[in-house]
């Protein structure tokens, strides 16, 4: 039996209407995030639900950073969760608290779990918060805050067949 690792997927409503029309999401390796051993060693105290939860937060900004480039997408985070073989995954703990790792192929539409999305009632501030990402990953606090301020909307859980209603 394969070891699996839930991994959480960085993405736009475009790139979900892929993902149906395709199977797959990402054109070649994948960047996501996962509870990696440094995310756990510099996170000593924490457990698994919440290892989890810092992992798919920092999903959630990277999606961010997705909408920032695409502006033509409609301005709703997309974290799409998937289980992938653990011996696929390369680890880029390149610092202590890293969570991100990179898978060597597209994810396939088989191996999603379920995909979260901002609900509408997030627009304003997640289209606020994508102008100044990259500004907030910088340390700039104003901008640090408008991203804290889509951060409070908590993303919506949806299962993998309900994807056309999401596109």
């Amino acid at each position: 039996m394969t070891d699996l690792v839930r991994v959480y997927v960085p993405a736009t409503v475009p790139m979900l209407a892929a993902l149906r029309d395709s199977g797959r999401l990402g054109d070649g390796p994948v960047v996501a995030h996962a509870v990696t051993p440094a995310l756990r060693e510099w996170y000593a105290e924490g457990d698994e639900e919440e290892l989890e939860y810092v992992a798919f937060t920092r999903a959630a900004q990277a999606a961010l950073q997705l909408l920032r480039h695409d502006p033509d997408a409609p301005r709703r985070r997309v974290v799409v969760s998937a289980d992938v073989a653990s011996a696929g995954l390369v680890r880029e703990d390149v610092e202590l608290g890293s969570s991100t790792v990179r898978l060597p192929h597209p994810i396939s539409i088989k191996e999603v779990a379920s995909i979260h999305v901002d609900g509408t009632d997030a627009a304003e501030a997640v289209a606020d918060a994508a102008e100044v990402v990259d500004e907030a990953l910088a340390g700039d606090p104003d901008a640090q805050f408008t991203v804290d301020g889509a951060e409070d909307h908590e993303l919506e859980w949806y299962a993998v067949s309900e994807i056309d209603e999401l596109i």
